[in-house]
């Protein structure tokens, strides 16, 4: 899994970078109205709505609106928000999966397929890809946050956590698990005390595939149109990262 933090934190920089605020707090509150809707409003006793709330809190969503978006996702008039994934071959024959968070799944169906279609490349059959991909509990945590900790300590505290892998840069520090041990991770996180900037369950490509660079940007430019529709929660795709590419995109 080395190397895959830069792939998981290019969302954090880039979003900075692109002062996308308003959309990521869409993407949030769409996060908090399903996970309300599906576990109750009592985060106490729905892990999905204290991931939700955590992952509010990392964009910087103030309190009085976490708490608003709770209030209203509880009440019978909610907006009726279902998860739906979507699988296809970006061009260059890379791998994509599309998450979304959709009040009309036609609509919804029609926008990534008329994407793809236009960018060179095809939507195919739910499950198709699955194979590509891993399922990982992913926990990005600011380097800042844990300040004054011993390292070595830290890493042995994750580990008992349930962390598979360990990867820090000059930023960030990311932790993986396997899916079925996020919620014990989200626990010892909470227990040490430490703020996390990102949580959530990711797929991470079991191999990545490298290109010349630009037919990369146009890959990276495909997962930008995605995430710029609303009903878009989560871009995945197994292209490599490479330091060059990296370099050019200053990210």
């Amino acid at each position: 899994m080395a190397g895959h933090s830069k792939w998981a934190n290019i969302k954090h920089r880039k979003g900075a970078q692109d002062a996308k605020r308003a959309k990521m707090f869409t993407k949030v509150l769409r996060e908090i109205n399903i996970a309300v809707r599906q576990g109750g409003p009592d985060p106490e006793s729905n892990p999905a709505l204290r991931r939700a709330i955590a992952n509010a809190r990392g964009v910087n969503m103030p309190k009085d609106n976490i708490q608003r978006a709770i209030k209203k996702a509880s009440g019978k008039d909610a907006e009726n928000y279902q998860e739906v994934t979507f699988e296809g071959y970006g061009p260059y024959g890379i791998a994509f999966i599309i998450e979304t968070a959709t009040d009309n799944t036609n609509r919804t169906v029609g926008i990534i397929r008329s994407i793809f279609n236009k960018n060179g490349g095809e939507l195919g059959k739910t499950g198709s890809l699955e194979y590509v991909f891993d399922r990982k509990g992913v926990f990005t945590i600011e380097k800042e946050k844990t300040a004054g900790m011993d390292p070595e300590e830290l890493e042995m505290e994750l580990i008992d956590g349930g962390a598979e892998d360990i990867e820090t840069d000059d930023e960030f520090i990311t932790v993986y698990t396997d899916y079925k041990d996020f919620g014990l991770m989200a626990s010892k996180l909470e227990e040490l005390g430490i703020e996390v900037k990102n949580a959530g369950l990711q797929r991470i490509p079991k191999t990545t595939k490298t290109l010349p660079l630009d037919q990369a940007e146009k890959i990276l430019k495909l997962a930008e149109k995605f995430e710029d529709e609303d009903d878009v929660q989560n871009v995945y795709h197994n292209l490599e990262l490479t330091d060059e590419l990296m370099e050019k995109l200053n990210l």
